[in-house]
Parts: structure tokens; C-alpha cells; sequence
């Protein structure tokens, strides 16, 4: 496991939309990214956006959320695995507000589903500078 420490988060984006009649039914799709951007030091954040919406009216109904996460990690560790721990740290809290602003809002529960990180694939695109 990847020695990664977790300095703070915040919400950048928080959008939540509901414009469905009381008792309608949803089919519920999601979508969810994950991007790393590196300092100079060894400081980065990662940035969640995860997003559940209707699928057959996502303009009616749906939250999406832009999650950023400030954190130091040891300079020795390979950059796909601080992305990998940085993910499973922050993911979370978003899962986590999601649930509370559906939840908040009067409608039941939104809970973003588990994601395997460390199943996909990681692309990585480095400018040298």
C-alpha cells in the first residue's frame, strides 16, 4: 500500500437537480472519473466527479459532484499506485455527500456504487518539461 496522507478535501461542484412528479420511477445511471495532477513537491489532488442521474431524463433528475482532494505521498511511490490510494481515500466522501444531499432533499437515499479502482485501466499522460 502506498504511503499516501490525506491533507483535506472540499466540494468544487455540488449539483442536484429534481424535477420528476412524487413517486415516479428512475432508471438510475452513473458515471464516475478520477484525475491526479502532481506538483513539484510531493503534494497533489485528486479530483473525483461522480454523477447518478436518470437515464431515460437526466435533465429531470440527477446529482453530480466535483470532489477535490489535497495530499502528500513519499516521492519514492509509483504514480499509478498514488493514484490508486488517493481514489480509495476520496471516493468516500463523495459516496458520502452524495447520500446526505439525496437524502437532504427529501427523496430516498442516493448511494453511488462501489468502484474498483484498482480494475481499471489507468491512463497516464506525462508533458516533460
Amino acid at each position: 500500500m502506498a504511503n499516501v496522507k490525506m491533507r483535506y478535501y472540499k466540494v468544487s461542484e455540488l449539483t442536484f437537480v429534481n424535477k420528476h412528479e412524487n413517486g415516479a420511477k428512475l432508471q438510475f445511471g452513473n458515471k464516475i472519473s478520477y484525475n491526479v495532477r502532481y506538483s513539484n513537491t510531493n503534494v497533489c489532488v485528486g479530483q473525483i466527479t461522480a454523477e447518478a442521474f436518470d437515464k431515460e431524463n437526466p435533465d429531470k433528475f440527477g446529482v453530480k459532484i466535483v470532489l477535490d482532494g489535497v495530499f502528500e505521498y513519499d516521492t519514492d511511490i509509483k504514480k499509478e499506485a498514488i493514484h490508486v490510494e488517493t481514489f480509495k481515500e476520496l471516493y468516500p466522501f463523495a459516496k458520502s455527500i452524495v447520500s446526505s444531499v439525496s437524502v437532504n432533499a427529501g427523496v430516498p437515499q442516493i448511494i453511488l456504487p462501489p468502484f474498483d479502482i484498482e480494475s481499471q485501466s489507468i491512463y497516464k499522460f506525462e508533458k516533460n518539461v
